[in-house]
C-alpha cells in the first residue's frame, strides 16, 4: 500500500556563538558549544522531527583572533559533528550540520555534512561558491561535486549561503530532481529562495542564522517560517506531489477532486499558473492520479511547446 510521504522538518536559526575575548582553554570552548547546541536542540525535538537544519558555520566562535581560531579548529575536532552524530541516533532523525573541517590532507572545506538516523554520515557537500574572502582569508577550498544525498523520505540537494546567487549551481539540481532543497546560511537570499524551489520543483527549507527560517512549496510559496519571536520552525512536508500546469489540466483537475476530494489537494499559489498536487490518501500517490486522468506534469508540458516551437513553418 502506497503512503502519503510526510516529513517533518526542523530548523533552528540560532545566533553565531560569541565570546568577548580570548578564550584561554579551548577545549572547554569546544565544551561550551556543546551545550549551547543542546539548549537550542530541545527546542524542537519535542515534535521529533525526522530532520533537523542547522545554519552555516554553525559550531564557528566569533570574537577569537585569527590564530585562536585556527587553534579552536584544531582542537575541536570533529568533537562537535560527533555531538551531532550522537543526537541522530538517540532522537532518531536526520541532521543537516553546516560548519567548516579540516580534511586529513591539511586542506579546509565549508560543508554540509548529513547525518542519518543512525548517527552514520550519509553525505557529504562541500560549498561550490565561496565568497572570495572565505577562499583567499581563510584558504577554504572551492567544492566542486552537486550530488544528491539519498534519505529514507527521499533525495536531499545541499546548498550554502553565497551558492543561492550562481545558477550553474541550480541547473545541476533542475536536471537531478530533489525532493528537498536544504539551505544553511548566514544570508537570507530573500526571492531567490522562493525560485530556487520553483525552479527545481522541490521543497525548500532555508535555515539562516539571526534572520527569517522558510519552509517553500515546489511552486515557489512559503508555506512556513520562523519569527521575530521564534528563530525556529517545525513544519510536516508531503512528498508525494507533482507539480502541473493548468493549460490543458483544468478539466482533469476538476475531474480528479470531484473523484477523491479530501484524498488529493491541489493547491493554486496564484499568478503562477502552475498547482501542487499532493496525494492526501494512503491508497494512491499523486503519481497514480497522474496516470488515471493523464495529468501531464509541468516539465513536461514546457517541453511538448519547445517542441511544438520547433516544428517547420512555426517561427518567424
Amino acid at each position: 500500500m502506497a503512503m502519503a510521504k510526510y516529513v517533518k522538518v526542523s530548523t533552528i536559526g540560532s545566533s553565531p556563538f560569541s565570546i568577548g575575548e580570548e578564550a584561554e582553554d579551548l577545549q572547554q570552548l569546544v565544551e561550551r558549544m556543546k551545550n549551547r547546541w543542546q539548549f537550542e536542540l530541545e527546542k524542537v525535538l519535542p515534535d521529533q522531527p525526522d530532520l533537523i537544519v542547522l545554519p552555516e558555520c554553525c559550531d564557528s566562535v566569533s570574537g577569537l583572533s585569527a590564530e585562536g581560531s585556527r587553534e579552536y579548529g584544531k582542537i575541536k575536532g570533529n568533537q562537535i559533528r560527533d555531538f551531532f552524530r550522537n543526537t541522530a541516533k538517540t532522537n532518531h532523525c536526520y541532521i543537516a550540520y553546516s560548519a567548516y573541517r579540516q580534511l586529513t590532507d591539511g586542506t579546509k572545506r565549508n560543508s554540509t555534512q548529513i547525518i542519518d538516523r543512525n548517527g552514520d554520515i550519509a553525505g557529504i557537500y562541500n560549498k561550490n561558491h565561496l565568497t572570495i574572502g572565505d577562499s583567499e582569508r581563510n584558504g577554504t577550498l572551492y567544492g566542486t561535486d552537486a550530488r544528491l544525498i539519498p534519505c529514507d523520505f527521499g533525495k536531499v540537494a545541499c546548498v550554502i549561503c553565497f551558492d543561492l546567487n550562481f545558477d550553474e549551481l541550480r541547473f545541476r539540481y533542475v536536471k537531478q530532481k530533489p525532493d528537498i532543497i536544504l539551505f544553511s546560511s548566514l544570508y537570507h537570499g530573500g526571492l531567490a529562495q522562493n525560485y530556487w524551489a520553483y525552479s527545481c520543483r522541490s521543497y525548500f527549507i532555508g535555515c539562516v542564522a539571526e534572520d527569517e527560517n522558510t519552509v517553500i512549496s515546489p511552486v515557489g510559496e512559503t508555506i512556513a517560517r520562523s519569527t521575530n519571536y521564534f528563530h525556529y520552525v517545525t513544519h510536516s512536508i508531503n512528498l508525494d506531489y507533482i507539480v502541473c500546469h493548468l493549460d490543458d489540466n483544468r478539466p482533469k483537475l476538476e475531474k480528479l477532486k470531484k473523484k477523491y476530494g479530501s484524498g488529493v489537494n491541489i493547491f493554486d499559489p496564484g499568478h503562477l499558473g502552475s498547482v501542487l498536487v499532493t496525494s492526501e490518501t494512503d491508497e494512491y500517490t499523486a503519481m497514480d492520479f497522474a496516470r488515471e486522468f493523464d495529468l501531464e506534469q509541468l516539465d513536461d508540458y514546457f517541453e511538448r511547446c519547445r517542441r511544438h516551437r520547433a516544428l517547420p513553418g512555426k517561427t518567424e
